[in-house]
């Protein structure tokens, strides 16, 4: 298993969690389905998530995790699996309102933004509880709570 991340930061550095723990939430929601990944992650305030926001989902506000899943054209081999921008100010706001622990709350973003990249959605319900589900499962073998508890808020 070998997961290789490009971790780009391009926020306030205070708080934030290691590489090692990113790779460590990669490697939890991909060993099953591409254990072999390259991934970027980069780390960035609310401009330029909203700015990406606005362009590629036209929602003109920042938001939590943008995933960008690379497709390699045909006969290409590439591990490349894509990019996750994620907005390191909304994460630490989301966690404060839901009471959940930090940590906890940037891994389950990585974990969600991760199955985008694996292609799975979540605008329609059957969807929506496939991939939640997929997410309570990976973030208990990493010992974290199901976030989507309705006691916790």
């Amino acid at each position: 298993m070998m997961i290789d991340l490009d971790l780009q930061i391009a926020c306030d550095e205070s708080g934030l969690p290691t590489q090692a723990q990113f790779i460590t939430w990669l490697t939890a929601a991909l060993k099953d389905v591409k254990p072999n990944a390259e991934v970027t992650i980069r780390l960035v305030e609310p401009e330029e998530s909203q700015a990406l926001n606005s362009e590629y989902r036209g929602k003109d506000k920042p938001t939590n995790v943008l995933s960008f899943e690379f497709d390699a054209p045909p006969m290409v081999e590439l591990n490349l699996l894509g990019d996750l921008v994620i907005c390191k100010s909304i994460i630490e706001q989301e966690a404060i309102e839901q009471e959940k622990a930090l940590n906890d709350h940037w891994a389950h973003m990585v974990i969600h933004g991760s199955l985008h990249l694996l292609g799975m959605d979540h605008i329609k319900p059957d969807q929506a509880l496939e991939m939640e589900s997929l997410e309570k499962k990976v973030l208990s073998t990493l010992a974290i709570d199901d976030p989507y508890r309705d006691d916790i808020l």
